[in-house]
């Protein structure tokens, strides 16, 4: 009876957030609409020659997605940290860590899962070969989840600073580097007929890391931050 009243409470705070991040879709869509520029800005200066594109294809989908996420990060915690419904969310009788992650995967359903989405479609405008659209989709599935759960501990310490958008960059970006240099390694050796499996171990891994300690973080940084 316990864990049905549990995962009610789960699924009320992600629907709850899900339909909130609909009703407020510019910020749904800004993240969307900055990785489309960052990437199409990409040909605008490097040329429109195929080879040249299609070799720097994969670290161009990657880091325009890194970037469209930070932008996205601010709008997990903002709006209950400003009407109060994050310290009531943490004062609940269930368990905070279930809470704060249903809410840290809305955030992923709403920003990250369009992303990937997206990343599929510019990659043919980018000449990714067909025999890397599969490694770029699960490397966007294994990473993107790790951007917002690392993500959204350095959003609780920052969360209602004057300021912090800046601080939450200079905090996130470091932490996301090295999801940026195997994501991207697995599509460049799936592009060279190399082996990939290594570097999707170390992004589960990470996952694992991340899906394991990040909600523990993230409430400890929330309680910090409400005190």
């Amino acid at each position: 009876m316990e864990s049905a009243l549990v995962n009610r409470a789960f699924l009320a705070v992600l629907f709850r957030d899900l339909k909130l991040g609909m009703r407020h879709r510019s910020e749904v869509m800004n993240p969307l609409l900055f990785f489309l520029i960052v990437v199409t800005m990409f040909p605008l200066g490097l040329g429109p020659e195929k080879t040249v594109l299609q070799q720097h294809a994969p670290a161009i989908i990657w880091v325009a997605a890194v970037l469209a996420s930070s932008l996205s990060l601010d709008m997990m915690f903002r709006s209950d940290f400003e009407d109060g419904s994050l310290e009531q969310i943490l004062l609940s009788p269930y368990p905070d860590i279930i809470l704060i992650f249903a809410k840290i995967l809305a955030h992923w359903l709403l920003t990250s899962a369009p992303l990937t989405l997206f990343a599929l479609l510019l990659s043919m405008f980018l000449y990714l070969p067909e025999v890397a659209y599969f490694p770029l989709l699960v490397s966007m599935l294994l990473g993107t989840p790790i951007l917002s759960l690392v993500g959204s501990v350095a959003v609780a310490l920052t969360v209602g600073l004057r300021g912090g958008g800046m601080l939450l960059v200079l905090l996130i970006l470091p932490l996301y580097m090295p999801v940026l240099i195997f994501a991207v390694a697995a599509v460049n050796n799936a592009m060279h007929g190399m082996v990939i499996q290594g570097e999707f171990y170390f992004l589960s891994a990470m996952l694992m890391l991340a899906l394991t300690l990040a909600p523990f973080a993230t409430v400890a940084a929330l309680r910090i931050r409400i005190g």
